[in-house]
């Protein structure tokens, strides 16, 4: 079954004080694809996922994009001055802003309990998942999330990996997922990049079945392979 096209950068730049980050970088996301983006620190990462979001422009090239997009980061980025419905629904109108719609978003991410919570008295984990609420109610074409698990402990950051790979089956829209962990692409991903000197420079499919876990020949060896295209040294 053929997809359309959600992504389509040509040959994008993008420089930071003399120094080229992003190098007529080309890339396709399909609708539906989730797609993780891996690379040593400063090699760009956030920087494409800024380029896709429309918070920061390309020197050079273009970047088409679906007019709907969401983008979830590391830091949950709640008004603290409003409830957490109504920081699902902050900054849409009419029934999209209703309060039924934000419980129902609420309810998908299991934080229902908390509709009328201040953000201050939420949990990291409570936090991110109100973040994931207000992305998705939105009903993106394209959600682009940028190391939205980095600051959470480990057991949490296991049980927003699986929420989030549950709700992106069920939404089906283009997934692009920022991160350093080799072992939450391989996990999570349809599709797994490495960006390398400003473009992508090694480019895979996961065919493990879902739903995944750690572990196991293929994992291992899809790890192994992603570490060494890191950079990362092996030792057996």
């Amino acid at each position: 079954m053929h997809h359309p096209v959600a992504v389509e950068a040509s040959e994008v730049s993008r420089s930071f004080a003399g120094n080229r980050v992003l190098d007529s970088l080309d890339l396709t996301i399909h609708s539906g694809e989730f797609v993780a983006l891996l690379g040593a620190s400063g090699s760009g990462k956030t920087t494409l996922l800024r380029i896709l979001a429309g918070l920061d422009a390309p020197d050079g090239g273009e970047a088409w994009v679906p007019e709907a997009r969401t983008v979830v980061f590391q830091e949950p980025r709640l008004v603290q001055s409003k409830k957490v419905w109504k920081n699902v629904v902050i900054g849409l109108s009419g029934k999209q802003a209703s309060r039924e719609r934000a419980e129902a978003a609420l309810a998908e991410v299991g934080l229902d309990h908390r509709t009328d919570a201040w953000p201050a008295t939420l949990s990291g984990g409570e936090a991110q998942r109100a973040a994931l609420a207000r992305a998705l109610v939105r009903e993106p074409r394209l959600l682009l999330l940028d190391e939205p698990f980095a600051a959470l402990d480990a057991l949490t950051r296991l049980k927003m990996q699986r929420l989030i790979g549950e709700l992106c089956q069920a939404h089906g829209p283009a997934t692009l997922l920022v991160t350093h962990d080799v072992e939450e692409a391989i996990l999570l991903a349809d599709r797994i990049l490495v960006l390398k000197e400003g473009r992508i420079g090694y480019d895979t499919r996961v065919r493990l079945p879902h739903p995944r876990r750690a572990g196991g020949k293929e994992f291992d060896a899809l790890r192994d392979t992603l570490l060494a295209e890191l950079g990362v040294p092996q030792t057996h």
